[in-house]
């Protein structure tokens, strides 16, 4: 296997990882055995539909603000550690909303791969058509 394609077998497999656990925390919240006191992800299943997404749009509003000053600060490296910390931040709420809608990363990974080879030109176009029929 080639290094990149080791990458991605390892990045898949957290991200897989990473949601197994957070479906496990929903389903605990589900059950009444997770505590939204005590459990941050417990806390955001807590708030339904809304409060998930409400968090993604401030985490991804963070991720933007540490991205433009990745580029206007002399202090790159730091500023880029943040930036990494944002994307991941919003990474993780991201799952939270796919798992809050019975949804998993290979959903995501699936349709990336459909893409692949096409325009996104030609595929926001084919969208467009869609949504119109």
């Amino acid at each position: 296997m080639s290094s990149t394609a080791n990458k991605l077998s390892n990045l898949d497999s957290a991200l897989a990882h990473l949601a197994d656990v957070v479906d496990q925390r929903r389903d605990a919240f589900k059950a009444g055995t997770a505590d939204p006191k005590t459990s941050y992800t417990a806390l955001l299943f807590s708030k339904g539909d809304n409060g998930i997404l409400k968090k993604i749009g401030e985490e991804a509003t963070e991720a933007v603000m540490a991205a433009k000053d990745v580029r206007s600060s002399s202090l790159s490296s730091e500023q880029k550690k943040l930036f990494v910390g944002e994307m991941a931040d919003l990474w993780f709420h991201c799952l939270i909303a796919l798992s809050q809608f019975e949804l998993r990363p290979e959903d995501v990974i699936a349709e990336l791969d459909r893409r692949l080879g096409t325009s996104g030109i030609e595929e926001k176009a084919a969208r467009k058509a869609a949504n119109k029929e």
